[in-house]
């Protein structure tokens, strides 16, 4: 049995009683992505050196009441880790070696002395649903290495069912978390849009970023929460709010529970499969005390064009830094200084990532502005109001993660409609602001996760983490472990 087999709170024992030591965890990390790496590629960049003498200093000190002490973890390639290469998978910042400063995020799980392992793949700036868009290579689902780990924090998801770390950080757009938690097998949160700091994570979308966890169980997912959650003044977007203790809401009752389930989540699109693994999982909390009934989200399906109009607006505004001057790559064939704009930008960014600035430079322009930006505004205003009313009476809403298990590499990269489209519901939690959670609630006949989606309140994730966490007690989908390379 690993080590990793073991959750979050019991190696924190382990380690405190002196049964185990920081420096076998790491060992144990190390050990296992020495044997599956070359299969899954969830890492762009491993920091052994730093984090095996971290775990000698560890070991040498008391925990003092830390949280996560001794853990090893990884961090998706978006988030600036001081002194380690920091590439969001491009190759624009293949050579940002040594950046200056932590992200808030990293500033607080290092005040807990995690341990981190490296720098996860992900889709080149976020952008994509399946990794396959990161400039260096693909990472792979380790349940079946011919099937995408989603995106983009495909390596975050990868990373943790491979048992390589306990747990990850990813970021989350439209469903960048919750996807790939879904297509491995884990579990991934989306906080609260203003929950978790943004300081330190490059900027995608700056209105629908958010941070969050990926671990193999929601315990362990309330644990790095409560870690990574709260004000913080060098975001704007931060929101003062009081931190609960998430852990404590894990209580396994949700007796009275009212949840909601959108017609629209259920419909045509998504596979019957997975839409046979969510009504069996509304079943499960039937026998649990919690009713449900079916409801209507009339404006979710606008949400995915909706969303590419606004996300790729952002884009195009906070990748405009990007242009050879100030860090990145700079061409070495431009000829004047407008010239050195165009080359290094045409040089440094993959096709996704050009495609979605045009897109977004397309819809500010002078003449489309009212069109296109400001009625999926309208729109997006739409979508936060259908939820609104149905937490007027409900609980959470349930429904699938993603319409169908993961699909094949290559099956759907050339088409990006599609790709898009599987997103479909996933973007709706990050238009409205609201948290959303995907645990593991079935496999499909080929033996792939099906992920179950639980939304919530604004800053309600108590709620959230009581219904994923009960669910999760009744059944035993979390527990199951990918043969990495064999048959599952």
């Amino acid at each position: 049995m690993s080590l990793f087999d073991h959750s979050i709170k019991e190696l924190e024992a382990k380690l405190h009683n002196k049964e185990i030591t920081v420096s076998d965890l790491v060992d144990e990390s190390y050990k296992r992505i020495h044997e599956v790496e070359d299969k899954v590629h969830a890492f762009l960049t491993l920091d052994e050196e730093n984090a095996r003498r971290k775990a000698e200093e560890l070991d040498a000190t008391e925990d003092a009441g830390a949280k996560l002490f001794g853990i090893p973890a990884g961090i998706k390639d978006n988030i600036v880790t001081k002194g380690l290469r920091t590439t969001c998978a491009s190759q624009f910042l293949r050579n940002f070696d040594d950046p200056l400063y932590d992200a808030t995020v990293v500033e607080k799980l290092n005040a807990e002395k995690i341990v981190n392992i490296g720098k996860l793949n992900m889709d080149e700036f976020a952008m994509g649903s399946s990794n396959e868009n990161s400039s260096f290579t693909p990472t792979r689902n380790p349940w079946n290495i011919n099937h995408v780990p989603g995106g983009s924090s495909g390596g975050s998801a990868a990373a943790v069912a491979a048992g390589e770390v306990l747990f990850s950080l990813g970021s989350d757009t439209g469903g960048s978390i919750r996807q790939p938690a879904a297509f491995c097998g884990v579990v991934g949160l989306k906080p609260t849009y203003g929950l978790v700091s943004r300081f330190g994570l490059v900027a995608f979308a700056s209105s629908l970023d958010q941070i969050g966890p990926l671990t193999r169980s929601v315990e362990d997912n309330a644990r790095v929460l409560e870690v990574i959650a709260g004000h913080d003044k060098m975001d704007s977007t931060s929101a003062n709010v009081e931190i609960p203790s998430y852990t404590e809401a894990l209580t396994g009752d949700v007796k009275g529970l009212k949840i909601a389930v959108p017609k629209e989540y259920l419909a045509e699109g998504v596979n019957p499969e997975v839409r046979e693994a969510v009504l069996e999982a509304l079943k499960v909390y039937e026998s649990l005390g919690a009713t449900w009934e079916e409801v209507s989200l009339p404006h979710s399906k606008y949400a995915v064009a909706t969303y590419y109009l606004l996300s790729s607006s952002e884009a195009s505004a906070n990748l405009a830094r990007f242009d050879g001057v100030r860090y990145g790559v700079r061409s070495e064939n431009a000829e004047n200084m407008v010239d050195m704009f165009k080359k290094s930008r045409s040089e440094g960014f993959g096709e996704e990532v050009k495609r979605r600035i045009m897109l977004g430079t397309f819809a500010l322009s002078s003449g489309y502005y009212d069109a296109y930006y400001k009625k999926a505004q309208k729109v997006r205003t739409l979508i936060k109001n259908d939820f609104d009313k149905i937490f007027e009476e409900y609980d959470v809403v349930i429904g699938p993660t993603t319409p169908t298990p993961a699909f094949k590499v290559g099956e759907k990269i050339d088409d990006p409609l599609t790709m898009y489209a599987n997103d479909i519901l996933t973007i709706p939690v990050n238009l409205a602001g609201v948290p959303g959670i995907s645990i593991p609630c079935g496999f499909s006949p080929e033996g792939l996760p099906i992920g179950l989606q639980i939304i919530g309140k604004h800053f309600d994730e108590n709620t959230v983490y009581r219904a994923a966490h009960a669910y999760e007690q009744a059944t035993d989908h979390h527990t199951k472990r990918p043969q990495i390379g064999g048959a599952n």
